[in-house]
This record gives C-alpha cells, structure tokens and sequence, in this order.
C-alpha cells in the first residue's frame, strides 16, 4: 500500500496497517519529508528529520521520496500504483486532482484500487476545503465543550486523539474494502472525514441532545450515568472508580468499610447517588484516606469492582 500522508491521521492509519501485515510505502516531498519529521520533544532529533512524533507512527513502513509536480516523479508513482492494493492520502480535497493523480484518474488503469483520502471535513461540503489540525476537529467535533469541569472547559483531550480516530476509522473502513471476497471487484474511493469519525465516537451525549434535548456539560472525571464512577482521594494518590451496578456500589461500601451507605436513603438507590454525589464521593475519600490508592484497587477489584490508579506515561510503561 501506498502511503501519501503527513503528520498524524493518516500515518496513524498506515501504521495500523502495517501492524496488521500490510507491506507500507511511504511517499514523502523530497527535502523537508513529512512535517512530523520536525516535531517532537527531542531538538536534535527534529534537526535530524526523525522527531519522535514521527518515528510513532511510521515504524515499520519503507520510504520514498517522488516529486509529484515533474514527469519523472509521476512516472515513478505511477509504478508504485501498478504494484498496489491500496493508497492512502490525507491531503486536503483537490489536491491530488490538480497533480493529475486523483482517483478519477487512477482507477482508469486500476480499477481494483482502494484510493482512501482522509481530511479534515470530507470530499464536499461547504468546509471541504478548509484545512484542519486534531484540535480544530475536537472543537468543532463537540469534544472539548464537555471536556474539563464548569470552571475550566472548554479543554482538549490530552493527545491527539481526533487525529488518531481519524486515522483508526480510515484503518478500519481500509480493511474492510480488502475484505471483498471478489479480488477483481475491490477498487473504490473511500471518504473519512475527521469530523463526523469523532462525532460518531461520542454516544450518549449526542443521543442525549438527539432523543431529549438534552446538553452535555462538562463534569471533570465523574461519570453522568453513574455514582460512584469517577476519580477518588486515596492515602497517596488518586483511583479511578466504576460502580456502574447496584451490587458493585454495595461492594465498594463494604470493601472500604462503610456498608451502612447501602441503606442510607441519599445512596440506596442509583438516582439518589447521582443526586447525592458530592456527599457520597466526600464519604468514600475519607474511608479511603486510610491507605493507599494500589491497596484500594487490589481490593476493589478482588471484589468485583472496576477500580484503577491513575498512572504516569513512565508509570504505565
């Protein structure tokens, strides 16, 4: 497969591809290459053209530079073409058209090409041509209006992740035109917007507002659909709590000591914890101030109970 992408979305795709077997060319512009060449943590690294935002996602692909404006690099792509499955490019709508090389163009000699494009917005519309980065898409995707707490959003998540959802549904939609069980009825252009690849990741609260008319607000780290479900004190850190389930909040009672907030009427039942969760997270913290957050989540999990510490990147790995 060909990969004619930068910087993150649809580099993310090819990279999963490749994970997934795919032998992954990767063009690249002659002298500056992929922009996520020069981004990264690490400066020299980025002089060097390999910062670390690139090298995560382009591990295991082979490379190629093609000046795609003269007819020598267009003969070259073309060749590539003649030996591929699949292309994948996330440059904004038109551009490959105006170099010659879209789709329409392509699929003349090779029908059974899977030409996938990814953008910020898709192939039409009125915002088609408007160019997009991860945290336009989460700002306009809904995502950062309900991300943070009252006081603090609109926030971004903490990574890319418009980006890589973009990049996993175009890896996704990829797979499966390969799926065809007829090998000579495969080609087809596959549109991702990075948009509507975000909104369908965003469930209940654009059902709430679809079926109620209801709006999301931000709630920091506690759950809308469930009490206790959130973040939590503990004696040295915090821990990430899920009692989704009428018996796992029982759980979580006797598990830290305080099996009388089964019966108290502010928590016996799921409406009145939503109702009551500040006094009922206030309640938990303090029973869980006696030991550590690692202690809390060997028992709660022994018990049955979804629990967590919250870990560092270093921590994790």
């Amino acid at each position: 497969m060909l990969d004619l992408t930068n910087v993150l979305a649809g580099p993310f795709c090819c990279h999963q591809l490749a994970h997934m077997g795919a032998d992954v060319i990767k063009v690249e512009v002659p002298g500056s290459g992929d922009l996520a060449r020069q981004l990264g943590a690490d400066p020299d690294l980025n002089r060097k053209g390999m910062g670390t935002s690139f090298l995560a996602q382009n591990t295991g692909k082979r490379s190629i530079t093609i000046n795609m404006k003269s007819d020598k690099g267009k003969e070259i792509f073309h060749r590539l073409v003649a030996t591929s499955d699949v292309l994948v490019e996330n440059f904004r709508p038109g551009v490959m058209d105006r170099l010659g090389v879209g789709y329409e163009v392509l699929k003349k000699d090779h029908p059974n090409l899977i030409y996938c494009a990814i953008s910020g917005f898709g192939q039409d519309g009125p915002l088609k041509s408007a160019p997009a980065y991860d945290q336009i898409i989460q700002g306009m995707a809904g995502v950062m209006s309900v991300t943070g707490t009252p006081e603090t959003a609109p926030l971004r998540v903490g990574y890319p992740m418009a980006d890589t959802i973009g990049g996993m549904t175009a890896a996704f939609a990829v797979a499966s035109a390969l799926g065809n069980k007829d090998p000579n009825n495969r080609g087809c252009f596959i549109d991702v917007a990075m948009l509507e690849a975000v909104l369908s990741t965003m469930g209940w609260v654009v059902s709430n507002f679809l079926q109620l008319g209801m709006e999301q607000q931000p709630m920091g780290n506690d759950n809308f659909t469930a009490s206790p479900s959130g973040t939590f004190r503990t004696g040295d850190g915090p821990i990430n709590i899920a009692a989704n389930k009428q018996e796992q909040f029982e759980a979580v009672c006797d598990v830290v000591g305080r099996p009388d907030l089964k019966t108290d009427p502010r928590f016996a039942e799921r409406q009145a914890r939503l109702d009551n969760r500040q006094e009922l997270t206030a309640l938990l913290e303090d029973a869980m101030a006696t030991n550590t957050a690692n202690h809390w989540r060997a028992a709660l999990n022994a018990a049955g109970v979804p629990a967590g510490e919250v870990l560092t990147v270093p921590q994790i790995l």
